[in-house]
């Protein structure tokens, strides 16, 4: 396994793009993130592009050949990879692998997604297909139903209450106005949010990510060829992946993810690190409890004390564990597809000391990207070459 650089990242601000193509986008991304390397894109060997709801809500398929015919790549492979939520990540690590085994030296991961311009039916119907159909489909939950019954469990184990959760998303929606790509930034009361409209109890209407659109990619190299690239090369210390059951009867818990944890434990040991060494983290916020729940399977706290860290501040930027510095799903919007990629382009900005939520002294990054009802997850460690 070679040591594999980050030369390159691009991304569209994500909510509502309505005159602008799917593919259009993602060629956006792609193109600002080769550019940015410096590198001559005759020499990527490989794409991977993360999608997951363009068949239903687009009838489009085939868009890895469609980006790279649109970036003017040569006839290399071109693979679009499905994890429901997960599939950018997934991009990212299949592009990782393809650079560390020596199958090429360069490797282009790109995720996109179009949401916005479907009916809020169509979009649940579409985000329904990551859970068993079979098994799954006949109870009527829609992901804000598994979400509030994790919900209640961990209010019940843990004693955690509306305006400690609450805290989630006072946070992530303050950094997302600081944020240039986010979509949904705003300053909100404890009252307001606990006041907005119901979704499916407990959770309300600032508690969830909107739907969005929007691209993302990133440009691999080996590190040899890092004499040819941009002076603040990130290099890529781990990219994990594991798999969770695919169906909500299948876990014998919901106030954890095991595929978040067998996913987190495979990365810290790639990595020879541990979670406390993690300087920030993006986190996969698909809703409020969903941080909470995510970073206690990271190990970035001990369990049942999530909500505590977040209400104390401990999660904020300038807290001991940083967390959705970007604004997360919830604040900068979750464009499925793309958001594993909008991690790994927000945390790049981390380490190279130019985000606009900068977290102070930040040289290891961790991504963490979850699919269905955990069915997937992947989790990435990077760090900035001067640590």
């Amino acid at each position: 396994m070679r040591p594999v650089f980050v030369a390159g990242i691009g991304s569209s601000a994500f909510g509502r793009h309505p005159e602008t193509s799917i593919e259009a986008l993602a060629i956006r991304a792609a193109d600002a993130a080769i550019r940015e390397s410096g590198l001559d894109r005759g020499d990527v060997g490989a794409l991977y592009l993360g999608n997951f709801v363009a068949g239903p809500l687009l009838g489009q398929e085939v868009l890895a050949g469609l980006v790279a015919d649109g970036l003017g790549l040569p006839q290399i492979p071109c693979t679009k990879v499905e994890g429901a939520c997960a599939s950018g990540g997934i991009a990212f690590r299949h592009a990782y692998l393809a650079v560390a085994t020596g199958m090429c030296d360069m490797a282009l991961a790109v995720g996109a997604e179009k949401m916005t311009h479907a009916d809020t039916a169509a979009v649940t119907s579409a985000l329904n297909c990551a859970m068993d159909f079979r098994s799954d489909g006949v109870s009527g939950l829609t992901f804000p139903g598994l979400f509030g019954l994790a919900w209640r469990l961990y209010e019940q184990r843990y004693g955690a209450t509306r305006d400690d959760i609450s805290a989630v998303v006072r946070k992530n929606k303050g950094n997302g106005l600081r944020n240039p790509l986010a979509q949904m930034g705003a300053e909100l009361s404890v009252q307001e949010i606990g006041n907005a409209r119901l979704i499916c109890d407990p959770l309300r209407l600032y508690d969830c990510c909107p739907a969005s659109d929007g691209a993302a990619a990133v440009l691999l190299v080996a590190g040899d060829r890092l004499r040819d690239v941009i002076p603040q090369p990130v290099q890529v210390l781990a990219s994990a992946q594991a798999r969770g059951s695919a169906r909500i009867a299948g876990h014998p818990d919901l106030c954890t993810f095991e595929a978040t944890v067998a996913a987190a434990q495979a990365a810290y040991a790639q990595a020879g690190i541990t979670a406390d060494e993690v300087s920030c983290v993006e986190l996969h916020d698909c809703f409020s409890i969903a941080e909470i729940i995510d970073a206690e399977d990271l190990g970035l706290m001990p369990r049942g004390a999530g909500a505590a860290y977040a209400a104390e501040g401990r999660t904020a930027v300038d807290g001991d564990r940083p967390i959705n510095a970007s604004g997360g799903l919830l604040a900068k919007g979750h464009p499925v597809g793309a958001t594993g990629l909008g991690q790994i382009y927000e945390s790049v900005l981390q380490l190279r000391g130019a985000h606009p939520n900068q977290v102070k002294g930040a040289k290891v990054a961790l991504t963490h990207n979850l699919g269905g009802t955990g069915v997937a997850c992947t989790v990435n460690i990077l760090r900035a070459t001067d640590a």
